[in-house]
């Protein structure tokens, strides 16, 4: 507690309360979070190690799975090393200059993780709707390029939220009842109007949502109608198998983030310490699924996987 008061009165200082509610088991809460953060960074630096190594999986797909699998560690691991630290040592303070390092970082490569689903929605729609020029309309240098334009997209869309903060003054109570520096948790912080902060924040998320799942429907939507052009029973069901695991990473992936985006901005009704413990779970739960699924789906990746797991 003394570390706790002395924090408090640094003036550059905000102060994470972890789970408002539950402080007493914050301990019991860190064992659920720190398995699902190791198997999240074991599975996806598997993915990176396995893809890197073998020739073969050089492929778009692939490329693809390596860079959700970069966003999902740059999502989780943006939050889960301070909130352990929370739980385990009681370290609650955050300099302003770390809490806009670590809203800048994870509202980045969640938007970036957003266009990278797009891109495989896309990736799938030529496979199925134009195989005979995937290799040529999907090169792996054009995913690269894709994959640069999602970044900068992200870059410009979440820069002003952290400069706008920065210009704003905060009050003496910088108490945040969450676990990481959430955009709207710390523009309540500051004595001045942030009415301009709340609207570009749900401009942002309505345009970067809303944009992204148009794109993924729309190829879903040519996907499902080139399939139905197909007369056998048997290439129906291996075309649909081949986006069977990316409309599993992508329902996943935005039905939990809905969720918790609309848990922090209507959710009066609901318990802080469920809502929190929910926004952590969005960021430690697809990011620990993800590679999984893709293991599960795709025999290729997982023949790889068990030649290196295997050997071991």
């Amino acid at each position: 507690m003394a570390a706790f008061n002395v924090t408090l009165s640094d003036p550059s200082t905000f102060i994470l309360m972890g789970i408002p509610g539950l402080e007493a088991a914050h301990g019991w809460i860190s064992i659920p979070f720190s398995m699902f953060y190791i198997i999240s960074l074991f599975g996806n630096v598997m993915v990176l190690f396995v893809v890197g190594k073998e020739q073969t999986l050089h492929k778009p797909m692939y490329l693809l799975l390596c860079m959700l699998a970069l966003t999902d560690i740059g999502m989780s691991t943006s939050v889960i090393p301070k909130a352990l630290c929370i739980f385990w040592f009681n370290l609650k303070g955050i300099t302003l200059v770390d809490c806009l390092t670590q809203m800048f970082f994870l509202h980045t490569v969640t938007i970036m993780h957003s266009a990278v689903l797009v891109t495989m929605a896309f990736d799938r729609y030529v496979a199925i709707c134009n195989p005979l020029r995937y290799t040529t309309i999907l090169t792996n240098a054009r995913i690269a390029k894709l994959g640069l334009v999602g970044l900068i997209r992200a870059v410009l869309f979440v820069l002003p939220l952290p400069l706008l903060l920065s210009r704003q003054p905060f009050c003496a109570n910088r108490i945040i009842p969450h676990t990481y520096c959430e955009h709207m948790a710390v523009a309540k912080m500051s004595c001045w109007d942030f009415t301009v902060n709340r609207i570009y924040g749900l401009v942002t998320a309505f345009v970067v949502i809303v944009l992204d799942l148009m794109l993924i429907a729309l190829s879903y939507v040519l996907i499902i109608r080139a399939v139905l052009r197909i007369s056998s029973t048997k290439a129906h069901q291996k075309a649909l198998n081949t986006c069977t695991a990316h409309i599993c990473v992508m329902l996943m992936s935005y039905t939990a983030r809905l969720f918790s985006y609309l848990t922090q901005r209507f959710g009066q009704g609901i318990a802080s310490h469920v809502h929190v413990t929910l926004s952590n779970f969005y960021l430690l739960v697809p990011p620990m699924l993800n590679p999984i699924i893709y293991d599960v789906k795709s025999k290729e990746f997982r023949d790889k996987v068990g030649k290196y797991t295997c050997r071991r």
